[in-house]
């Protein structure tokens, strides 16, 4: 297992390996700093960028190391319908969490802005110490350190902090319980941070809520707003000779929103039915559990043997596609069925998050069950 802790505890020695997949990765990162007529001719191609489900659709029919299992859409639409009609599944369930804002603090929707700014590569190898913060991990310990610098009186929801913040003072904010564990990918969230919070400052007079307001109540506005806007969140690829999106931090965050101020205000979006599933590395472990999705013995092969993919690897895509693709299915499956057979129940609030945030809890609660399936591993902002 050396190769991990090389990639997790040496940064020099990660470059000399992956020179080429970083320099990538940097450019995206340092879009926003490009002459404008460049900045413009990236945002141009990305117009022609299938919106997630159509994405979703598109790899799905050409994919060659996934399959997907209608009987497992079937077996997850019963789950998902029983879950509702016992109320296991209510859309508050996963933003209750208490280190989660209220809706009526003032800094909510700047501090999931924050949040989902850095909501990526939470993953440790096997034999690698977990990141926590008081005692929480994975994306828990992300709101752990947030909150805790929020409490130590540093302003880290308002970019004219945020966007200057060195390496050290991040170092820092993220500090874990046995003082020698760092997050993963640390300098990357400095220069996600940076460059969020230039844009917010040059052109949304420095608040995320602008941006929110600006899409007049559209989630599919919001969503192809902050993918422009803001090069980090703009999780695409080129699949099959198309230009596909997957957007996990983008939805994530559209969806964080509405269902902190449930449903209302400014939580309140008419076309929900935009938004899919946050194609992420945990999710599909969820899906090959309920038999929904099958993996290739060569793609079995690679995940367990811990090998890592490089963000836009055709088999990564393949899995986050798939993943979307299952999940819209469950989501129509499961209206039709509440339609024609619970015409009492109201739908109004069944959707692609609320399905989400179900799987990913169902993955948290049963983790050691799931242990049998591998996931899939990528070093990468944007999940």
């Amino acid at each position: 297992m050396n190769i991990f802790r090389n990639v997790f505890i040496s940064r020099s020695e990660e470059l000399s390996r992956q020179t080429n997949a970083r320099q990538k990765l940097q450019d995206t990162l340092n879009l926003f700093l490009l002459p404008s007529p460049t900045l413009k001719q990236h945002i141009a191609m990305s117009e022609n960028v299938l919106l997630p489900r159509e994405s979703g659709e598109y790899i799905v029919k050409n994919a060659v190391n996934v399959e997907v299992k209608p009987s497992g859409i079937q077996n997850l639409t019963k789950e998902i319908v029983e879950g509702i009609l016992s109320k296991r599944i209510i859309v508050d369930q996963f933003i209750q969490h208490p280190l989660h804002p209220k809706s009526t603090d003032a800094h909510a929707v700047e501090w999931f802005f924050v949040v989902d700014t850095l909501n990526f590569c939470f993953w440790t190898p096997t034999d690698y110490n977990k990141y926590k913060v008081n005692g929480q991990s994975g994306y828990f310990a992300l709101c752990a350190a947030i909150n805790r610098a929020l409490q130590d009186g540093l302003d880290v929801t308002n970019p004219k902090c945020y966007s200057t913040l060195s390496l050290e003072a991040l170092q820092d904010i993220f500090r874990s319980d046995d003082g020698k564990t760092r997050i993963p990918l640390l300098e990357e969230r400095l220069n996600c941070l940076q460059q969020v919070g230039s844009i917010l400052l040059d052109k949304w007079q420095g608040k995320f809520e602008n941006v929110l307001k600006s899409a007049q109540g559209s989630a599919l506005k919001l969503l192809q707003t902050i993918a422009e806007q803001f090069p980090c969140f703009r999780d695409e690829a080129v699949y099959a000779g198309k230009r596909i999106s997957l957007y996990k931090r983008a939805q994530v965050l559209i969806g964080d929103l509405w269902a902190c101020f449930g449903g209302r205000g400014l939580g309140n979006f008419k076309d929900l039915h935009h938004i899919t599933m946050f194609a992420d590395y945990r999710v599909p472990q969820v899906l090959v559990h309920f038999g929904a999705l099958e993996y290739s013995a060569k793609l079995m092969n690679i995940l367990k043997a811990d090998k890592i993919l490089q963000n836009g690897d055709p088999m990564e895509v393949e899995i986050r596609g798939a993943s979307i693709y299952i999940v819209e299915q469950v989501k129509d499956a499961v209206l039709k069925l509440l339609t024609d057979k619970y015409p009492e129940i109201d739908t109004s609030t069944v959707n692609s998050i609320m399905i989400d945030h179900y799987l990913w809890g169902y993955r948290r609660q049963h983790s050691t069950d799931l242990e049998y399936i591998p996931f899939h591993k990528v070093l990468s902002i944007y999940y």
